[in-house]
């Protein structure tokens, strides 16, 4: 079942984050990575700057996570993780189909670029890597972090993207 996050789930929220960011370590740049990889502090703020987690659950257990941001004409999926457990197994694929059911506008995601394995489960689900010079600029404009993350950052697009 896929659902709403609620504050009750902050606890497993910052959980699945962790655990599925550990596929980051040794991959992005060390000066990016942290541990936690995402603080409870951190997971706050981005909810309180408008991220909206969705979550999928079987047995009452929070299996995989991904937020959705509105950022006017767009929407941003954001913070995209599934338990190192159960991956491979179609929850982030439903998570974000969910997600891009809910909207009609055109959908950019955020990763590193060297997780290369996102970037193909992005491009796998019909999103479209953008150039260099677009993804700073779309990085710039719609999110909010350090310019040495958007240095090593893509942008992928929703087909409705122009």
């Amino acid at each position: 079942m896929i659902r709403r996050c609620r504050e009750k789930d902050i606890a497993a929220l910052h959980e699945i984050i962790n655990d599925a960011a550990q596929a980051y370590k040794g991959v992005i740049p060390p000066d990016r990575w942290h541990e936690p990889y995402m603080p409870l502090e951190e997971l706050a703020r981005e909810i309180a700057d408008g991220v909206e987690f969705w979550g999928e659950e079987a047995d009452g257990e929070l299996l995989g996570v991904m937020g959705i941001q509105h950022r006017g004409e767009v929407d941003l999926i954001r913070h995209a993780y599934v338990r190192t457990r159960v991956r491979g197994r179609g929850v982030g694929t439903r998570l974000l189909a969910h997600l891009m059911a809910m909207t009609r506008k055109p959908l950019l995601i955020g990763t590193w670029a060297d997780a290369r394995w996102a970037v193909r489960f992005y491009e796998k689900n019909g999103f479209r890597l953008l150039s260099r010079e677009e993804t700073g600029r779309v990085l710039r404009r719609f999110w909010n972090i350090p310019e040495r993350q958007v240095e090593t950052s893509v942008v992928l697009a929703s087909p409705t993207w122009n």
